[in-house]
Parts: structure tokens; sequence; C-alpha cells
């Protein structure tokens, strides 16, 4: 699966098209879209990690939708609102996980799958796409999104890993997306601006922030979500391989923690009239002057 790099008014353009691929026609209702969301800590929650493994303490906070999937969400409706099409969103973690999977439902998504079992606490980045891509390989989806990256983990790897795993292309850090038949191209952002990268579908997407803003779920929304389906799998109803998943399985792992120190009192200086001269004294004992 190569990359072609060509020029196009200026901009770095790359085209990707892996070999043998299907033509499927993403113009059609039959568009399928599966966006890949995690529940994480509330962003303004004090995150906690577990003494007993080292992995993070989840019920130490409340769990949300991670806010970089509700681009990806909100990107993959509008482009079945524009296409026609289905949105299916797919999560793995604990059973409260389902409480996520229906806020995405209440934004407009059709269904849910859940993937929940206890054999895959503690999975990291490598055994998380390995799950997440033994789902995948039976959903048939002409599109897989994801956010650019999780709140907890900040590591921007996993769609990178399931396209690897898929075979399929990945269209990463993406701005904007157009879909054109079975085309579909994106504005890659990078630190001077923009590329230009294509691909045929099946392919891999992660959105940034900017893509879009996500809607708020409406109280309909939030009624029939309530109705819509949601599949729940186990590791063995997806075949997973018990030595590919799980804590014991992961390439990472946290050694050891601590609490962070408590901050320091700070230092108070009574301004008798030299107060200016006790600051300057002490920015230049802290070199800031």
């Amino acid at each position: 699966m190569g990359l072609q790099r060509y020029q196009s008014l200026g901009w770095p353009h790359f085209r990707s098209e892996p070999p043998g691929s299907p033509e499927l026609e993403v113009d059609s209702p039959t568009m399928k879209i599966v966006v890949c969301i995690k529940q994480v800590p509330d962003t303004w929650a004090e995150k906690k990690l577990s003494p007993s493994d080292n992995t993070l303490d989840r019920a130490a906070a409340d769990g949300v939708l991670n806010e970089l999937d509700e681009y990806a969400v909100e990107e993959a409706l509008q482009l079945v609102e524009k296409h026609g099409g289905e949105v299916v969103v797919l999560s793995m973690g604990p059973e409260r996980t389902g409480e996520t999977i229906r806020k995405a439902l209440s934004m407009g998504a059709d269904a849910g799958i859940h993937l929940v079992d206890d054999s895959l606490h503690g999975s990291d980045a490598v055994a998380t796409s390995y799950a997440l891509a033994k789902v995948l390989e039976s959903q048939g989806a002409d599109l897989v999104v994801f956010g650019s990256e999780s709140t907890d983990a900040r590591m921007s790897v996993v769609p990178a890993m399931v396209a690897e795993r898929l075979g399929l292309p990945q269209l990463t850090f993406a701005g904007k997306v157009d879909v054109d038949g079975s085309q579909v191209t994106i504005q890659r952002r990078t630190e001077y601006g923009y590329d230009v990268v294509e691909a045929t579908t099946p392919v891999v997407i992660s959105v940034v922030e900017k893509i879009n803003e996500p809607r708020y779920p409406s109280f309909k929304g939030i009624m029939a979500a309530k109705k819509k389906p949601v599949e729940t799998l186990d590791a063995a109803t997806v075949g997973l391989a018990a030595d590919q998943i799980g804590a014991a399985a992961s390439w990472t792992a946290v050694e050891s923690f601590a609490d962070r120190p408590a901050k320091a009192k700070g230092q108070i200086v009574t301004d008798d009239g030299n107060g200016g001269a006790a600051i300057a004294d002490y920015l230049v004992a802290q070199k800031l002057i």
C-alpha cells in the first residue's frame, strides 16, 4: 500500500489506493460509517490511578464521551445527511460505557456496538487497536472515523494502528472531509497549513477538533436514543485471542506512580516602602531577571 505524491495548486498531495481494494459507491444510501468512540473521565475532574494495578481509576470521576470523538460523530452525521447511509458507533469499555454510546445515539447515530469484557481491562493502544480491528472486520464499513486522540491518553496512534491491522489506507488529522463516490479527500492539518490526501474506500479517518461544531442532542434525539439498537459483544464472541488483550498482553505499562506534591506555600512580601526592591530581589534569585 503506497502513497503517491503529486503537486496541484501549490499544495503537496498524496493519493493512496490499497492493492485490490473494492470500488465501493459511498454516495449511495448503503454507505456505512462506523465511528469509534471512547468513554473518558470528565476533563475537569481530577484523574487518579488505581494502586492495585496502576491503571486509570475510572470510578474516581464521571465518565463522559471523549470530547474529540464528538467531532468524529458530527462529521459522520453530516456525511450521511449529504450522501445517505447509516452511522454506527463502536466503543470498548466497561458496563457504564453504554451511557456514552447512548450519548452518541442521541446526537443522531443509528446504532451502537459495545465491546465489553473484563479481560480487556488494562489494554494499551496496541491491544485496543487489535480488539477494535477484530470487531470492525465484520462490519463492512465504507468509512471508519475516529477523533484525533483521547483526552485521557493523548497518544493519537489508535486510528493508524487500526488502519494497519485492517490493511486499509489511513487519512489522519483531517480538518475537512469530502466524499465523491468511492473517492475520499481530506485536508490533513500540519504545522505549515494542510496537505490534500486522497484514498478510495474503505478507509480509516481521524478528524481534528476544528473540522466542525458538534450538535447538542435534542430532547427528541435523547428519547429516540433509548429505542435504538445497541449490540453487546464480548471477547469470545468477537474471537479475541487472550494473549493479545488486557494488561498482561500490553506493550506499555505504568511501573509506579506517586501523588502530586502539595503546592508550596508562596512567599509573602510586606510592603513597608521597600516592596519593589524585595520583589526585584526575588526575581533575581529565581533568575527571572
